[in-house]
């Protein structure tokens, strides 16, 4: 799509879970670290999130965390009775729990910890942090298409916001399964672009 399509004015950038634990070198979910490298979505959202603090939009960095004695955290999902089983890979303060070195916050960014469900928006102050920032437009970021990223904007779009999904910086696997998911589920939630063309536009002002 054009640049010219896409408004940023009123836009922060949310990453989602690009910790080590996750997607870094403290992660046991290989077949999700491969798919990232291999899409190469670590360099683009790196490229990305430069874009957007240049332009001073917000960079919020939304990740999920476990206590060591897992309390707040619901097991109520096939998917959280299984990361429960060993909460050492994004214990809080722990290597694990950190984002990966090359997308690491800086001092003008927002961290989100939550240490329950599997999307960002429910049950945090994520929404009304936005609304105070003057924020209508999410660009959605980070992983996992599978499950994160699509309750990410479909909770965005239940609470009124415009999304727009950067294609080169979501991973998820297998490959074919996420193209899929964009192409014919996300696609209907927000508007599909590019690192490159995103970054052009907050370039131009938009």
């Amino acid at each position: 799509m054009g640049t010219n399509h896409i408004d940023l004015s009123r836009a922060a950038l949310l990453s989602m879970e690009m910790q080590r634990g996750v997607v870094g070198d403290r992660s046991s979910i290989q077949p999700l670290v491969e798919a990232i490298q291999r899409r190469q979505v670590i360099l683009s959202l790196a490229r990305l999130m430069n874009a957007a603090r240049l332009a001073g939009a917000t960079v919020v960095h939304c990740n999920a965390e476990f206590r060591s004695d897992l309390k707040g955290s619901g097991r109520n999902s096939p998917m959280l009775r299984y990361v429960t089983k060993d909460p050492s890979h994004i214990l809080s303060g722990s290597e694990g729990a950190e984002v990966v070195q090359e997308l690491a916050p800086r001092p003008e960014d927002l961290v989100f910890r939550r240490f329950h469900g599997l999307s960002p928006f429910s049950g945090t102050s994520l929404d009304i942090t936005l609304r105070n920032l003057g924020v209508d437009t999410v660009v959605a970021a980070g992983v996992s298409v599978n499950m994160g990223v699509f309750g990410m904007c479909l909770e965005a779009v239940n609470l009124g916001y415009r999304v727009i999904l950067a294609r080169d910086c979501v991973g998820g696997f297998p490959d074919d399964y996420v193209d899929a998911v964009i192409d014919k589920s996300l696609s209907l939630l927000a508007t599909i672009s590019t690192a490159d063309e995103l970054a052009a536009a907050w370039e131009a002002g938009s």
